[in-house]
């Protein structure tokens, strides 16, 4: 029989109904925060994770900084390897010139033309610009004063370009070698 059989048995008379065990039910009530132990763990457990994880992030940066030295490093053990491929050009010219057995001066002076056709060309894809400043007013971060002259142009104006200059990319290479005009 079940319970709820025996239970309505009593109620009707039959039987006299088992009284359903009952155990006393103890509460026990635990502290809900871990102990001091527990927390100093949790805390060093959490305490290397950051180290490691500074570790990490520490090398990383150290790795960055050292690839980053090496591509400035390439980068100006390479930088002319642009300009240098252009000159390649050129100087082969300037050795089929030499290598002519026969040479006449009209021969000579037209390779001698090409050639400085093709070193012009490399100088100007490689950003590599002429300076000549006749009739200029002197600057002297693009220019270098030879000497003063008089002159019927205005003072301080380049009167003659003895060298002419070059810059790279708006920096002066070479400044021109000038003679500027005195003053009245």
């Amino acid at each position: 029989m079940t319970n709820t059989e025996n239970t309505q048995e009593a109620v009707l008379g039959n039987e006299p109904a088992a009284e359903p065990a009952i155990e006393p039910t103890i509460e026990v009530h635990t502290d809900t925060l871990p102990s001091i132990e527990e927390q100093f763990r949790a805390l060093e457990l959490q305490a290397a994770e950051h180290h490691d994880a500074w570790l990490r992030a520490k090398a990383e940066g150290e790795n960055i900084r050292r690839r980053a030295q090496e591509d400035i490093s390439k980068a100006h053990k390479f930088a002319v390897e642009r300009f240098a491929g252009e000159l390649l050009a050129v100087k082969d010219s300037l050795e089929a010139a030499l290598a002519v057995p026969e040479q006449t001066v009209d021969s000579f002076k037209s390779g001698v033309e090409l050639t400085l056709k093709q070193l012009s060309a490399a100088f100007e894809k490689n950003a590599l610009n002429e300076v000549s400043p006749a009739g200029e007013k002197f600057d002297p971060h693009k220019h270098q004063a030879i000497g003063m002259v008089e002159s019927e142009q205005e003072a301080n104006t380049v009167v003659t370009v003895l060298q002419k200059g070059y810059t790279i990319a708006d920096r002066v290479l070479r400044p021109a070698l000038v003679m500027v005009a005195k003053g009245k």
